[in-house]
């Protein structure tokens, strides 16, 4: 068993609320239930084991995103899961005609891509990464978890290839849908513009 500080820099329930979204996030990643609880148990335990090492630099939710990270990055590295991607080929499919749909035969886009404001401003607002966090939940699972992988945990081409056993060629093509289907559902859900 371990001591809590007698001073913490946050509330220790903020954890429990945070925690969905860590599960969330961490089973996504590791394909494994058990193994996504295991992590984010590590995270919340490291959290509350070492307190004062939350400096208020960022919001205790960025830091608290920062250590499951740095879990799950373990996890993968050390490759102790199980990998259960199944057939992807239907979505796959269907996510190839969904793309295609948005370009012209020459390849440009159908429409000009309206403008979305002040990227900083937009940033700033919490809302925006609720609606973000949708948008990738709808995504394809093989689709969502390659984003995420380069984008969240910043894991290179080489890493997500061998991780995933695709070809880069395969992981652009997926990391491009990704993108795509993103900035179109956020077009749509936080925006306003019909796509």
């Amino acid at each position: 068993m371990f001591l809590l500080r007698v001073y913490m820099a946050f509330d220790p329930r903020q954890l429990e609320i945070l925690r969905p979204q860590l599960v969330r996030f961490a089973a996504l990643q590791l394909r494994n239930d058990a193994l996504a609880e295991d992590a984010v148990s590590e995270t919340i335990i490291a959290v509350l084991e070492h307190p004062d090492r939350f400096q208020q630099q960022s919001s205790f939710k960025t830091y608290v995103i920062g250590i499951l990270k740095h879990k799950l990055l373990d996890q993968l590295r050390r490759g102790k899961r199980e990998v259960q991607l199944g057939n992807d080929e239907d979505d796959d499919r269907s996510d190839a005609e969904m793309f295609d749909a948005l370009f012209t035969s020459s390849g440009h886009a159908m429409e000009a891509a309206p403008s979305w404001g002040n990227p900083d401003e937009t940033l700033e607002r919490k809302e925006f990464f609720d609606i973000l966090q949708l948008c990738i939940d709808k995504l394809p699972p093989k689709t969502g978890r390659i984003f995420m992988m380069r984008e969240w945990l910043e894991l290179d081409t080489d890493a997500i290839c061998k991780e995933l056993d695709i070809t880069a060629a395969n992981a652009w093509v997926l990391l491009h849908r990704a993108r795509t289907r993103l900035k179109e559902c956020l077009q749509i859900s936080w925006f306003g513009a019909r796509a």
